[in-house]
């Protein structure tokens, strides 16, 4: 049986070298500030942010959070956003998705300021990991690469395949396990669902990352024996959360993902560190 990419443990190291930080820039007088803008009343989404609260709690972030009605319009969500990147004491803004019909989502994303960014989507941004320039690095794509390196899996000259081509996770991650830097370095071929025989281009990775919001897309007969699985595409069924990555392929992997607490917590953690990233950067 493959052994466990457990995310949560990753996750709460990460956050305890997190919490240093955060005291140490407290002992110089300066607390690390987080915006994050709820609109609407998505279940799913207050959920979330909710959580992004208890994590910045927990090691000494403070969280400014401004709430809108669903009838709240752009130029509403506009006029916070710049409230938020003229604020000195918020380092960082998170702007939850999706927002209400009506809004455009890509121009409220464009309007944080870059180097308040915590998702590391800002164009500007994607465009910095795009030439190799330091800024924060997409969430989720970081938290992955991380997830790797803790549990000492072999990515450097291997072959991985990714499977979604999105703008949070499949896109970026391709970028960032190409590059020249510690844990990365590897053959990557991007795949989607649209591909014919996705399975055999599959079978040929020594670590496969399944980014596509498919349940299941990923069956042991598609994994080459004792390859890394990743799951990071997920899907519900009912109230179930799913993962692109079958149970049955555990029988297979040498290391995969659980359904529950893999790459979840470490796309938090990622996003705490660079909301921590960007307070040091402030002199």
């Amino acid at each position: 049986m493959a052994d466990i990419l457990d995310g949560e443990r990753v996750a709460a190291r990460m956050k305890m070298e997190l919490a240093d930080r955060v005291a140490r820039l407290r002992a110089a007088g300066r607390d690390v500030g987080l915006g994050t803008v709820l609109v609407g009343d998505d279940g799913p989404s207050a959920k979330y942010v909710a959580m992004k609260h208890a994590d910045c709690a927990e090691i000494g972030v403070i969280s400014h959070h401004v709430h809108l009605p669903a009838t709240a319009t752009q130029a509403d969500v506009a006029a916070v956003i710049d409230q938020m990147n003229a604020d000195a004491n918020i380092h960082s803004i998170l702007v939850q998705l999706p927002l209400p019909a009506g809004i455009n989502e890509e121009e409220i994303l464009l309007r944080v300021a870059p180097e308040k960014d915590v998702d590391g989507l800002h164009p500007t941004n994607l465009g910095r990991l795009v030439m190799g320039a330091p800024g924060p690095l997409p969430c989720t794509p970081a938290g992955i690469v991380e997830l790797l390196a803790a549990h000492k899996v072999p990515v450097e000259g291997q072959h991985v395949v990714v499977i979604g081509r999105g703008l949070t996770i499949g896109r970026p991650l391709a970028l960032l396990l190409a590059m020249r830097r510690p844990g990365c370095n590897a053959a990557v071929t991007v795949v989607h669902t649209g591909v014919a025989d996705l399975a055999s281009i599959v079978r040929t990775a020594d670590v496969v990352i399944a980014a596509a919001g498919v349940a299941g897309l990923v069956t042991k007969d598609m994994v080459k024996p004792g390859a890394a699985v990743v799951g990071a595409g997920t899907s519900w069924s009912g109230k179930k959360l799913m993962s692109d990555v079958a149970d049955e392929v555990a029988e297979v992997a040498g290391w995969v993902t659980p359904r529950i607490g893999g790459v979840g917590p470490m796309t938090r953690a990622m996003l705490l560190r660079n909301a921590v990233l960007a307070a040091e950067k402030v002199r």
